[in-house]
């Protein structure tokens, strides 16, 4: 028996796309944004040209940058906003 996946498989739907499009886009910009400014040329190239829908990212942001960024200061921004 074939079963037919075309609409199971998440890829195939424009609203998962969409949100996954919008998750990387938005870690993308915080990590280049803080590679940048911590003066970390070659974070800053990692992060520009692999795609990794915001692991690579979040990874920098959290665990490898000179400045880690921490919960309460993504909620201070939430909360200046």
């Amino acid at each position: 028996m074939h079963m037919q996946l075309d609409g199971f498989l998440p890829f195939n739907n424009p609203m998962f796309v969409f949100i996954i499009l919008v998750w990387s886009i938005f870690w993308k910009g915080i990590a280049l944004w803080r590679s940048a400014q911590n003066h970390q040329r070659n974070w800053f190239l990692v992060i520009l040209i692999v795609s990794s829908m915001g692991i690579i990212e979040i990874l920098y942001l959290f665990r490898f940058s000179k400045k880690r960024l921490t919960i309460q200061e993504m909620k201070n921004w939430i909360k200046s906003r």
